[in-house]
């Protein structure tokens, strides 16, 4: 029974083919993209550039300062906190960086977020620039950069923290700083971002009053980093769609055509008729393409063989009716004989009906299993002519029918070694042999000939007898054919043996056909046999 078309069409909606096709493909991409989301290296030149540009900033800060906060005395210097306070906050404007300046005992002496108002100081909270792009994407990204810092390990840059009252000892870039080198330090800040710092000593005539200290959020950083990243997302999702649907594409072009392929196989399997065929797909010219060519011949072949079998089993049926039909009349007519003369000659034909029917059957088992067992058995290097010379000798020693003799003329005897199944080999030639036994006349002689002709062993029979009747060369290789030397007993010979031999060298890639000697005057010297196999290694 066919399967319904909704079936059909619901295996190619969940076909597996695509699924696979569809997860590599984007799983691929996601790798991909998700390597590229990391940007570890481009952080990394972010934070150097600010940290480069911190420096420069600090070095021109600390160079104002040391000119303009330094309180000269007769034997000592030393940095006005009020001018050095007032300084900072305008040389912060436009930065937008906190400076913090510490005397050379490691006290605070200003911090640009500090103003002096009536209460008293007033600490300025740097707020983070508002969120422009919020949602699933900023979500995601979060999610990513967790993972991403699990599977890195654990985090070692330390936390920023910062004390009520703040000391040079806080910041180990500070104390290096009154050390008299200039020193940077990147930390993570809470809950989220990175707190960039830079200190330089403050300094007159190579005399170290006090160190500059600038901070820096990483707002800016995070900002372009996030630009980047939702860049990538939109790649990413015009790239994710065009793979979808290429994907699904080209899945179609492999799961609908295998499907077809499928349904079409099924029709043949279940119909009745050879109207159900594998369609064809040569235009394709891919391995589809290439399977459907080969489907298409796996049908047709097992319709010839469908036929072949067929066309044996009524030729068989035919001939055992033949001495069934002879053995149930002779057995009927033996029931009313009553002279004993008749009813030996009707035994002798039921004994040769017998006979008759055991070699058919003999022969058409022989037949029938030959190409499971040929499509079985192991090939192994065979001499065809030690096996012709073999064959000679044992006719010699037992001596041939009717007086005719085998000759043997065999050349390049190491060349004659093929790949094949020495038993059926035998059976083949013996059948030939025996066949020119029965066509030739008394003490004529049969002639095995073997050599080698352009990669091919060239083995041939030859004798002298009446040879094949005219039109009949091809047809004396089919089953069950019945010319015969005139005078033989009939049913002798089942009619299979050349049939069976033709399917033996076929099977080994060679051919076998027949064909009339003739005299220099045309006339008909016997017949040739000439069987040609592909040389073994």
């Amino acid at each position: 029974m066919a399967k319904p078309a909704e079936d059909t069409e619901s295996r190619r909606a969940l076909s597996s083919i695509t699924r696979r096709i569809l997860a590599v493909n984007i799983l691929a991409l996601v790798f991909l993209v998700a390597g590229m989301l990391y940007l570890g290296q481009y952080r990394g030149g972010l934070i150097s550039a600010e940290l480069a540009a911190l420096h420069t900033e600090a070095d021109l800060f600390a160079a104002a300062l040391g000119e303009g906060a330094i309180v000269d005395a007769a034997d000592d210097e030393w940095l006005n906190p009020g001018i050095a306070h007032r300084m900072l906050r305008r040389l912060v404007e436009a930065s937008g960086s906190r400076a913090r300046l510490f005397s050379a005992d490691g006290s605070l002496l200003a911090d640009s977020r500090l103003l002096v108002g009536p209460g008293g100081l007033v600490q300025i909270e740097e707020l983070p620039p508002p969120q422009t792009v919020g949602g699933l994407a900023t979500t995601l990204l979060d999610v990513y950069d967790r993972l991403a810092t699990r599977l890195k390990g654990e985090d070692t840059t330390p936390v920023y923290t910062e004390n009520a009252i703040q000391k040079a000892q806080d910041y180990d870039e500070v104390v290096q700083a009154l050390s008299g080198n200039a020193t940077e330090a990147v930390r993570s800040a809470v809950p989220s971002g990175m707190v960039l710092s830079v200190a330089v000593p403050v300094q007159r005539y190579k005399h170290v009053l006090g160190a500059l200290m600038l901070s820096k959020g990483s707002h800016d950083i995070d900002a372009a980093l996030l630009e980047v990243r939702l860049d990538i997302l939109k790649v990413f999702l015009v790239v994710l769609a065009v793979t979808v649907l290429m994907s699904i594409y080209l899945a179609g072009t492999i799961a609908r055509p295998i499907l077809k392929l499928a349904a079409a196989a099924e029709s043949v399997r279940s119909g009745r008729t050879r109207q159900h065929t594998i369609p064809p797909m040569n235009g394709r010219g891919d391995e589809i393409g290439e399977l459907a060519e080969a489907l298409r011949d796996m049908t047709e072949a097992l319709w010839v063989r469908m036929d072949a079998i067929e066309g044996f089993a009524a030729d068989v049926a035919h001939e055992i009716k033949n001495p069934l039909t002879s053995l149930r009349s002779a057995v009927e007519t033996a029931a009313r004989v009553r002279d004993p003369e008749q009813q030996r000659k009707l035994m002798t034909i039921i004994q040769d009906d017998v006979q008759r029917l055991d070699r058919l059957i003999t022969d058409i088992s022989d037949a029938s299993r030959i190409d499971a067992e040929l499509s079985r058995a192991e090939v192994a290097p065979v001499d065809i002519g030690r096996m012709l010379s073999t064959l000679v000798d044992v006719a010699a020693t037992a001596g041939g029918e009717n007086g005719v003799r085998l000759d043997l003329d065999v050349t390049d005897d190491d060349g004659l070694v093929v790949n094949g199944m020495e038993g059926r080999l035998v059976q083949v030639f013996r059948n030939l042999i025996t066949n020119a036994q029965s066509f030739s006349p008394p003490d004529g002689a049969i002639t095995l000939k073997a050599g080698r002709e352009d990669g091919v062993v060239v083995a041939e029979v030859l004798d002298n007898g009446p040879g094949i009747p005219t039109g009949q060369e091809r047809a004396i290789f089919s089953r069950f054919y019945s010319e015969r030397p005139e005078g033989e007993k009939f049913g002798t010979h089942s009619g299979l043996g050349l049939s069976i031999s033709q399917q033996i060298i076929e099977a080994h890639g060679g051919t076998i056909r027949a064909e009339n000697r003739r005299t220099e005057d045309g006339k008909v010297a016997g017949a040739r046999f000439v069987v040609r196999l592909p040389v073994g290694g």
